[in-house]
């Protein structure tokens, strides 16, 4: 369990908390690029680290991110004229390019130079992998992005899936680090039916070894097999977002990335790239589960910050849970992984007390994630010490793996060289998902 102090330590991501400031360190994805493709288009509403913005593309294609406030009288940005290479308020007509720079102030006298001394707050983007990226940290000049190996590839062989989880950015994180209930939350009753109800295996115990990096943390959890062999799941914790869960037979990576809208709601990128085939040329069951949301069905878009990749298959439906189903098929009755993750951490309520929990051994590394991002937010607190990985770009050239190796051999040993990501090769090694 954690203290209160260190569970709020944990948890809340607003301006000037510790946490805020650490993760204001990183670059962060914000949208697809897609979702805003056009020049000149309508402004978005952003929600991010606890802060209401604007983004938009300007005239000139330029991608801008600013305070949703207006510098004057505070009126929404999200109403603004789109024109000209900036941002035009309907109040006043104060208008404010990417950068923030005031660029015209027409209710000002023409011999002013007011508008030279306003600076509208605004973080810088990046457009890199098919997503819009901002840094909201405080460096003039930001950090390098990191490289994540799906960045790197061509767009065919990555795809993304997106949609809120209302609840805290860590408990939702934590679902990708805790390996013991795929074989519960995610499991089929029956062995005899097919993997695709859910999974199965007779060791529900995993047996963890966790491993310090310079980039996070990775864990081996292993279960026998046989008398011969044993089964791995490999997952990498990459400071301070991103998670690498078991990767598939064919090579596929699957990956998250848990972006904090604010201290109860939770960007949710569900990512997987294979790095030498497009994901179209993958087998169909295979390619039906790489990337995509599976939360089946989402809400109407609405304007607010919070009003994308909604599902409607949530806490007011039951997450579409079929009793039934639970009675005879699957552990939880609720159709899809990602759905049972969302019911399971929604539930928790939006910021769980950490100081009434339980933990054992299956929960090393969630116990050591959560020690490792307090640490990491104490000393920039309290020394300004630089958060891991934010001057070290090649230090999330990485992946996950799976796979089932003779008893008694070492996973780092025998999928070292797979768990470091190079885009032109394949697993050395037979990477099995066991059924």
């Amino acid at each position: 369990m954690l203290s209160n102090a260190d569970n709020e330590l944990l948890t809340r991501v607003g301006p000037r908390t510790a946490m805020g400031d650490l993760l204001r360190q990183y670059w962060m994805p914000v949208m697809l690029t897609s979702e805003l493709e056009k020049p000149g288009g309508d402004p978005l509403r952003v929600r991010l680290l606890g802060e209401n913005l604007v983004m938009f593309r300007d005239s000139n294609g330029h991608v801008g991110l600013l305070a949703e406030n207006c510098s004057h009288r505070g009126v929404s940005l999200f109403f603004g004229r789109n024109e000209n290479g900036g941002l035009r308020c309907i109040y006043h007509g104060w208008m404010y390019d990417v950068s923030g720079a005031c660029m015209d102030m027409p209710s000002e006298p023409d011999d002013s130079n007011f508008k030279d001394k306003v600076r509208h707050r605004a973080y810088p983007c990046r457009e890199n992998g098919g997503m819009i990226w901002t840094y909201m940290g405080p460096r003039e000049v930001p950090p390098p992005m990191p490289e994540l190996e799906w960045t790197l590839l061509p767009e065919a062989n990555r795809r993304f899936g997106s949609f809120v989880r209302d609840c805290n950015w860590v408990q939702a994180l934590e679902g990708d680090i805790d390996t013991s209930h795929l074989y519960f939350l995610h499991g089929r009753l029956n062995p005899e039916d097919s993997p695709s109800v859910g999974a199965y295996h007779p060791d529900k115990h995993p047996r963890l070894e966790v491993v310090e990096t310079d980039y996070g943390l990775v864990y081996g959890s292993n279960r026998d097999e046989d008398d011969h062999t044993t089964y791995w799941r490999i997952t990498q914790f990459m400071y301070p977002i991103h998670t690498l869960f078991p990767g598939y037979p064919d090579g596929t990576v699957p990956g998250h990335i848990w972006v904090p809208l604010d201290d109860e709601h939770t960007m949710v990128w569900s990512l997987g790239w294979n790095p030498v085939t497009p994901i179209e040329h993958l087998d169909p069951e295979q390619r039906a589960r790489t990337g995509g949301a599976g939360v089946g069905d989402f809400l109407p878009t609405t304007p607010d910050g919070l009003g994308r990749w909604r599902p409607a298959a949530n806490n007011s439906n039951s997450y579409g849970l079929d009793r039934e189903v639970q009675r005879t098929t699957t552990f939880t009755g609720i159709p899809t992984i990602p759905l049972q993750d969302q019911a399971a951490t929604e539930s928790m309520g939006a910021i769980y007390d950490r100081t009434r929990e339980h933990l054992g051994t299956s929960d090393a590394m969630v116990i050591k994630v959560r020690r490792a991002l307090l640490n990491a937010a104490k000393a920039l607190r309290d020394q300004g010490v630089v958060p891991p990985g934010v001057d070290n770009p090649e230090w999330y050239r990485r992946r996950s793996g799976s796979a089932t190796l003779p008893k008694g051999s070492s996973w780092l040993d025998e999928m070292g060289d797979w768990l470091e990501a190079r885009t032109d090769e394949i697993p050395k090694v037979e990477l099995a998902i066991p059924t």
